[in-house]
């Protein structure tokens, strides 16, 4: 009789185990992140025990210190082993608005860190991308990156036929799924802790970060950002406040982005590239360079957010750079934000109620834009203009502690966020970046104020700036908004 049966599949060694490793991937990194944060959090609350039983107050203040030092290398060395969703964690919590010293002097220095993918990888995502042998494209490729960071990695490359240099963006392979399991274990952690220790709306927090990181993966859409953005700014302005790279059409994929290489220095560098021109980076000239560079990022955000509601979203160090002339170059339109009308203006509405230091049309703003609060303190209104400056300001007021959960002194103690709309939390990253900025530079200014004229316009061409909301104010700087107006239409 003869044998019937079709012959087994001989199965390769090496494919079951990556398919295995796919498969128990993010099952390890979900324990994993568990277990670190965990440990950090349960530190935390029995440290609270141990120094409550001090009497001491600089006794307590030490051994807080060197609390914050312990948790600091453990929020450090999780953040680095896992990498993705946990650096952009890593530049949000990292600001001394809202994390002890000892954590933002650990964790600014895992900006832009991540892991470069091999060249093969690589070009095996390009050829697969575009259909052609890379070097059918490319006259020349920088195979060692200009940068990695989580979700993709940059090179320098010059297309055949071309004089000038491109950058090729390329999506790291299979980064997605392991972003997206991190995103819902940390939205997790947000919801217990919010109903344990920060009185804030964390989780919506985390549920906008959900939303904008799962949009950074289509490069597509990437591209139709940036000329979008890059289109208002130089039709905006004489001169664009920011440098937006110009797409290059027919090279974007949706793992891949092609655009125009733009030489400049990193700002996290700018110092050291002073001093390397013979400048003094404290004197006055380089003082004048970092207030221009300032404000030019103020002008464009100021612009983006309050004029046009669709802007870009992630000013972190790693996306600007310094060209000739203190020229700002913004680059990564991977996360941007297209504010609804009624937001954008409820937003130019409390800029101009923090700069004219308002306490009670601040309370009114918070309610248009559905921000709800529960009041812990007898001076409501001014204390709910303090909350309003540490998130959507620029300038601290001092001595101020935010989102420090553990923080006798936290603000939010006092007033409790119970609701935080999602779709600000794009605005209110991008302030707090901007903030981190300015720290970094030397200058401390309130972006309300710089921002307030075009809030002012904003809200005018809307209808909503009638004569009782100027009154008061310098007859002649209103005449002018209004001149100004008319001219534009």
């Amino acid at each position: 009789m003869l044998n019937t049966m079709l012959p087994l599949p001989i199965l390769d060694f090496k494919d079951l185990q990556n398919n295995l490793v796919a498969h128990y991937r993010p099952w390890q990194r979900s324990l994993q992140f568990w277990i670190r944060a965990v440990d950090i959090y349960t530190g935390y609350k029995v440290f609270q025990v141990r120094v409550s039983l001090v009497k001491d107050a600089q006794k307590q203040e030490e051994m807080w210190e060197m609390q914050h030092e312990v948790a600091a290398e453990k929020i450090y060395s999780m953040c680095a082993d896992l990498g993705g969703v946990f650096h952009k964690v890593a530049q949000i919590i990292g600001k001394p608005d809202l994390a002890p010293t000892a954590w933002v002097r650990r964790l600014v220095t895992l900006c832009d860190q991540a892991p470069a993918t091999s060249f093969d990888v690589v070009r095996h995502v390009l050829e697969k991308e575009f259909g052609r042998n890379v070097w059918d494209l490319f006259e020349r490729f920088d195979e060692y990156p200009l940068g990695s960071a989580s979700i993709a990695q940059v090179h320098r490359a010059r297309l055949r036929g071309d004089k000038s240099d491109v950058v090729v963006k390329v999506q790291h392979p299979g980064v997605q799924d392991l972003m997206m399991t991190d995103i819902r274990n940390i939205q997790a952690f947000a919801l217990y802790m919010q109903k344990t220790d920060i009185k804030f709306d964390v989780y919506s927090v985390t549920k906008e970060m959900d939303k904008q990181i799962g949009c950074e993966f289509d490069f597509t859409r990437e591209a139709n950002a940036m000329e979008k953005i890059r289109r208002f700014l130089y039709e905006s302005n004489k001169k664009t406040p920011v440098v937006v790279p110009r797409v290059l059409k027919d090279m974007v994929t949706r793992m891949v982005l092609v655009m125009e290489y733009i030489d400049g220095v990193p700002i996290l560098n700018l110092s050291d590239e002073i001093a390397k021109s013979g400048i003094n980076p404290n004197g006055n000239i380089a003082a004048a360079a970092k207030q221009k560079i300032l404000n030019s990022l103020t002008l464009a955000y100021g612009q983006m957010i309050l004029k046009s509601g669709f802007f870009h979203a992630d000013p972190h160090p790693g996306n600007i750079l310094i060209c000739k002339g203190s020229e700002v170059a913004l680059l990564d339109y991977g996360q941007v934000k297209d504010l609804p009308d009624a937001l954008r203006l409820g937003y130019a509405n409390l800029v101009v109620a923090m700069a004219d230091n308002d306490p009670k049309r601040v309370e009114e703003c918070y309610r248009d834009l559905g921000i709800c609060t529960l009041s812990n303190c007898e001076n409501e209104q001014q204390e709910l203009l303090r909350l309003a400056e540490a998130m959507f300001d620029t300038k601290l007021p001092p001595r101020l502690t935010m989102l420090q959960p553990f923080s006798e002194d936290c603000l939010i103690k006092k007033i409790a966020v119970q609701s935080f709309p999602e779709e600000l939390f794009s605005v209110l990253r991008t302030v707090h970046l901007l903030r981190g900025l300015s720290v970094g530079l030397g200058i401390n200014y309130s972006c309300a104020e710089q921002w307030r004229p075009i809030a002012e316009e904003a809200l005018y061409q809307a209808g909503r700036l009638k004569g009782d909301d100027i009154k008061g104010r310098s007859r002649r700087r209103c005449r002018g908004l209004v001149r100004r107006l008319i001219w534009r239409d």
